[in-house]
């Protein structure tokens, strides 16, 4: 299973981007998916998570506000709509399976985190700068 990011790019501070998901020949309906991210020389952060069973949305603290997580299960895709973006959200963008179908977050403001040998796509580079 590939899944595949796309949809990043270059934009100012307080621009907005919306990151695509999706997975060739793997129906996504089914499953929760999270969105990570990694900035150079920083671990990778779970950012968001939107479950298959009822579309609920998770949102780390640091983005909570800004982002949104959807999901289009006609056309196979997952969203990740990024607003008021700041510079520290320059990462390199990831979406992710375990398989589950609904997210495993610890609590409010939490980041999601996934189970052994989930499924990770090529990410996408968001750059926020002036």
């Amino acid at each position: 299973v590939q899944l595949q990011a796309s949809g990043g790019g270059l934009v100012q501070p307080g621009g907005s981007l919306r990151l695509s998901c999706t997975a060739p020949g793997f129906n996504l309906d089914y499953y929760a998916i999270a969105w990570f991210r990694q900035a150079p020389g920083k671990e990778r952060e779970g950012v968001s998570c939107i479950s298959a069973s009822d579309g609920s949305a998770y949102y780390v603290t640091s983005v909570k506000g800004r982002f949104i997580a959807s999901r289009d299960d006609a056309k196979n895709m997952v969203y990740l709509q990024m607003n008021s973006l700041k510079a520290e959200d320059t990462a390199v963008y990831y979406c992710a399976t375990d398989t589950l179908t609904n997210c495993r977050v610890g609590g409010p403001g939490l980041p999601p985190t996934l189970n052994g040998g989930a499924y990770w796509g090529k990410g996408t580079q968001v750059t926020v700068s002036s």
